[in-house]
């Protein structure tokens, strides 16, 4: 269930990002190039890649957000199991990267069409993440809302539910992070209402178990406007180039910095390696 096509096959290109990045200071978006222009959606590549290797967060959400939350400053993050849909897939390769800088394992099973755990288009997270679950055994899971989280709140907080139940239950931390703001088409008009209130749907879920999950509103980085300079959507106004992703590593990194206590690396360490050629860029027409 997918509303993304591919664009005409373009010629790859890597995105020159200098080492020396700046950082807005209300926002913590990075000064980096524009995204390349490109009038398609793109099909990002979904399924796990392994290495030692929404509208947005409502504002409601976002002003409920506060310190509780799971996180144990007495553990440390190992290894990080991502999860979400094509946009964040777009966003793997630089969490690859900032993961790795910062020695923890990392695999994303974010899958393009898909990747939520909600209803009917859920149904292969369900088969796949126990499978992930027993073989990269990780301790923290990051669940990015997806823009098929659909359903009506108690729906959608069942199948938050379970996706708790699930990751503590295989002696993992789950993290629930609300998606950027990206533009309602065609396709999404029809669940508008379902994916503006995924966010707090969610938030709710994680109220109710501080002890194991953990809401992180990402409208902090992006605000709740699609079309604003930092919400850095590519030009299909969904997903992310190479300069958002890295944004969002750096973000999500420091939040989780916070939580089991460690200073992330330096950008400079990551944001200008090899990920920033990846297929998923070429395809959204990124440079």
């Amino acid at each position: 269930m997918n509303s993304q096509t591919n664009p005409a096959t373009r010629r790859r290109r890597t995105v020159r990002l200098t080492a020396g990045i700046a950082l807005a200071t209300a926002t913590g978006v990075f000064g980096l190039t524009a995204c390349d222009d490109s009038d398609h959606k793109s099909q990002a590549t979904g399924g796990r890649t392994d290495t030692a290797s929404s509208a947005g967060a409502s504002a409601e959400a976002g002003a409920r957000q506060g310190p509780s939350g799971a996180g144990n400053k007495s553990a440390k993050l190992a290894k990080l199991l991502w999860m979400g849909d094509s946009i964040g897939a777009v966003e793997a390769p630089a969490l690859e990267a900032a993961m790795k800088a910062d020695g923890v394992e990392f695999a994303s099973m974010a899958a393009a069409g898909g990747g939520g755990v909600i209803g009917e288009p859920a149904e292969p997270t369900w088969e796949q993440l126990p499978k992930e679950l027993g073989s990269f055994k990780p301790n923290v899971v990051v669940y990015q809302i997806t823009t098929y989280d659909w359903g009506n709140p108690q729906e959608q907080q069942a199948g938050y539910e379970r996706l708790v139940k699930t990751v503590t239950d295989a002696g993992a931390e789950l993290v629930i992070v609300s998606a950027p703001p990206f533009k309602i088409d065609d396709f999404y008009q029809p669940h508008e209402a379902e994916i503006k209130s995924a966010p707090k749907s969610a938030r709710d879920v994680a109220d109710k178990h501080p002890d194991k999950v953990r809401f992180l509103d990402a409208a902090a980085l992006w605000g709740t406007d699609s079309t604003a300079a930092k919400a850095q959507r590519s030009n299909d106004g969904i997903h992310s180039c190479q300069q958002g992703a890295a944004a969002f590593a750096h973000w999500l990194g420091k939040e989780l910095g916070k939580q089991y206590s460690f200073t992330p690396a330096a950008v400079d360490r990551w944001a200008t390696g090899s990920w920033t050629g990846d297929k998923v860029y070429a395809r959204l027409g990124c440079k």
